[in-house]
């Protein structure tokens, strides 16, 4: 039998706006009902209003850590996901979303981190060691990251090249990473509309991959962003 032994949380002592934005943030008690608060009223609100379904859940692991990559169309596909995943994972769930969007203000960095649970990543200045500091997190087993490889929103509808960071997460592990696509958000929410539309939204999970044999190298992370790019287009139909 292992001795107990004493971790103390990833951002213990920290201020609460530099915990906000931390990478490393874990969520008591209040902020676990918060969020569980938020998915189920955004689960009626994405049902009654968006027709909202979901396919493949049965691909999902049954306990983390895996990552969730799907295409980028509207504000609306961070809690799609998060809502499509089972009660029992949504805790571990955390979307990387864009620091300069959600995290630049305290009021945002707050509204992202306790009622979405999010993590931030700064897209003009993202270093090595935030992508470092998630893959530690990752492989450690303590989390599901849900993550849009796009890297942004699309304007057309069109889904973009995955960019080579969910390589940087992945290559090398034995972390399971599950295909997923969003259709009828770009419909419902494209970039520049204040208030949502009543169109269906659908998300499809397909099965998951491993990239264990994947090399940890610029080479490996573009394949690898490659691979799961295609297993979306395939989901798209």
């Amino acid at each position: 039998m292992r001795d107990w032994e004493y971790k103390p949380a990833g951002d213990a002592g920290l201020p609460p706006a530099d915990r906000m934005r931390s990478l490393r943030r874990e969520g008591g008690l209040p902020s676990v009902l918060a969020h569980e608060a938020w998915c189920a009223l955004t689960a009626g609100y994405l049902r009654g209003y968006h027709r909202f379904h979901v396919e493949g859940r049965e691909h999902l692991p049954a306990r983390p850590p895996f990552v969730v990559v799907a295409n980028h169309a509207s504000h609306l596909d961070a809690v799609a996901l998060a809502v499509g995943l089972p009660m029992r994972l949504r805790e571990w769930a955390f979307p990387i979303a864009a620091g300069d969007v959600f995290f630049e203000t305290k009021v945002n960095a707050a509204f992202a981190a306790i009622f979405l649970n999010a993590l931030p990543m700064w897209r003009k200045k993202c270093g090595s060691h935030a992508m470092e500091t998630l893959r530690e997190r990752l492989v450690a087993g303590e989390a599901i990251y849900l993550l849009f490889p796009e890297g942004t929103r699309t304007r057309t509808g069109a889904m973009a090249a995955f960019r080579a960071g969910i390589g940087m997460l992945v290559a090398g592990t034995h972390v399971p990473v599950v295909p997923a696509h969003l259709d009828g958000c770009f419909a419902a929410l494209p970039q520049g509309t204040k208030w949502p539309k009543p169109r269906k939204i659908t998300l499809r999970f397909g099965a998951p991959r491993v990239f264990a044999d994947a090399p940890d190298t610029r080479e490996g992370w573009k394949d690898v962003a490659k691979a799961l790019e295609a297993e979306v287009v395939r989901l798209r139909g």
